[in-house]
């Protein structure tokens, strides 16, 4: 996906001066060749010329994420002005002892060091990302810095992301509500417009010569779910007319995503539904919100981010039906009726994540917007069930009140039939139905969740710990009782 960074890793290691040096780089080796795909910095930070030495010579080398490695206790004051220095995600990890009888002249104290790491990292206020238990062995701590590429993509990503909008939110859609100083405390770049700015670019792309190539690629994506191939010609303008934008507003950032307006208008204003589009935006890692949603595909893009695929947007729409659960569920699934939800939306899904995606019409526009007649502006939408899998749904969330706060809850979409419209799925989530009553409503979250395609959650809480969010919810067990929860 050519719209979100690829990590590049530097290792530096550091050694208080009355610990050998040596032991440090002795161990920083060990962990480089742990590793394979990591920049080895030989210099060695023992003080704070050594610290602007050793940055320099990383980011020369193109790194932008750094692990810095406690091959010893560590000196405080030069190994946390690494991360201050280095402006990119920092990572700090420390050497476990190696062996019993190296307990004397080879013993680090790198579980002492990490402590006032920790304590220094706080006095200068320098953001960080510290693994659950940082301290470990060469492997382990390549599996720690396995579980940091994710996070660190995400924070790059987001360092050089400009949220593009199209449009108001439509009438009664507060919950989509946005504001956006967090953005700006985020690193977020954001640019609003008008949807009359889309429309004349839209226009402005009539007969663009690129139009038949989308088209066909539409076709081979599609195939026997190409049910309505008259409207490929508009979704391909609109396409075009999407990317052409993206290059086109950008400026000084990197990585886009968009917020767009979606209806009323935008039928009869366009001629068609925007959804498939947005689906092959989506499976780009350019991911297009509904409804002008701008936290949601802010939400998006993290996860697209975080898991290196195509994510979607849904609404956490709507309850799985008695009869659906005795059939199919219950005595099948370890799930009770309330642990169950359908997520939808009209069909943004990319096609690669439906078991049969078809390209047909809205069904609620068509009931307002042309009910005596066949099908023609509400066409544009990608449908199918959502194939069954591992789901991450998650959302960081700007509150009206100013405030950053999110959830993650992992779980899956279950092998059942939904029998409904859109692109859909039955989701199952382990105590669904108090984390809906107890985060989802009692938090005030929209309607809208991220999905990713997968178990993401560690490295979600990962991003969203570094980024300050004060509030990180998720599914809690029975055994764990939510403040709100009604003890009686």
């Amino acid at each position: 996906m050519a719209n979100i960074p690829i990590v590049k890793l530097g290792l530096i290691s550091v050694s208080r001066d009355c610990f050998p040096i040596a032991l440090s780089e002795r161990r920083r080796a060990a962990v480089a060749a742990a590793c394979g795909d990591i920049y080895e910095c030989k210099i060695t930070v023992e003080n704070e010329e050594d610290m602007l030495k050793a940055v320099g010579d990383v980011m020369a080398a193109g790194a932008n994420a750094l692990v810095v490695f406690l091959g010893n206790f560590g000196p405080e004051t030069p190994e946390t002005l690494l991360a201050k220095y280095f402006h990119g995600p920092t990572m700090f990890v420390a050497a476990a002892e190696d062996a019993s009888d190296q307990l004397i002249n080879g013993r680090g104290d790198a579980y002492c060091g990490m402590l006032n790491c920790s304590y220094n990292l706080g006095l200068r206020e320098i953001k960080a990302y510290i693994p659950e238990y940082p301290v470990g062995t060469p492997a382990d701590i390549a599996e720690m810095i396995a579980g940091f590429v994710p996070v660190a993509r995400a924070l790059i990503g987001l360092a050089g992301l400009k949220i593009i909008t199209y449009g108001p939110r439509p009438q009664d859609f507060l919950a989509c509500n946005a504001p956006i100083k967090q953005l700006f405390n985020l690193g977020v770049e954001i640019q609003e417009n008008s949807e009359l700015d889309l429309l004349v670019a839209f226009h402005a792309h009539k007969d663009d010569p690129r139009i038949p190539d989308v088209i066909a690629d539409m076709e081979r994506e599609l195939g026997e779910g190409n049910k309505m191939p008259g409207i490929l010609p508009k979704l391909a303008q609109y396409e075009i007319t999407l990317l052409d934008l993206a290059e086109q507003n950008k400026g000084s950032r990197k990585y886009v995503a968009f917020a767009n307006k979606c209806w009323p208008a935008f039928q009869t204003e366009f001629g068609f539904v925007p959804c498939y589009v947005n689906s092959r935006m989506a499976a780009r890692g350019v991911p297009v919100s509904c409804e002008v949603d701008i936290y949601g595909v802010l939400s998006e893009y993290i996860g697209s981010c975080v898991s290196g695929a195509e994510v979607t947007l849904l609404d956490i729409n709507n309850s799985v039906p008695g009869d659906m659960y005795e059939n199919e569920i219950k005595n099948k699934f370890a799930y009770s009726h309330s642990d169950t939800f359908m997520g939808f939306h009209c069909g943004n899904t990319p096609m690669c994540r439906l078991n049969k995606g078809e390209l047909k019409y809205q069904l609620i526009m068509r009931r307002l917007l042309e009910p005596d007649c066949e099908p023609d502006i509400t066409r544009g939408t990608l449908e199918g069930d959502i194939a069954a899998g591992n789901i991450t749904l998650f959302r960081l969330q700007g509150a009206a009140d100013g405030g950053l706060s999110a959830y993650i809850a992992q779980g899956e979409v279950l092998p059942v039939p939904t029998q409904s419209f859109g692109g859909i799925g039955v989701f199952a989530i382990t105590e669904m139905g108090r984390f809906y009553r107890h985060v989802l409503i009692a938090d005030r979250y929209p309607h809208h969740g991220a999905v990713a395609f997968g178990h993401y959650g560690k490295a979600l809480f990962g991003v969203f710990a570094y980024l300050g969010v004060p509030k990180i919810s998720h599914n809690q067990p029975k055994s764990l009782p939510y403040p709100t929860e009604n003890p009686f």
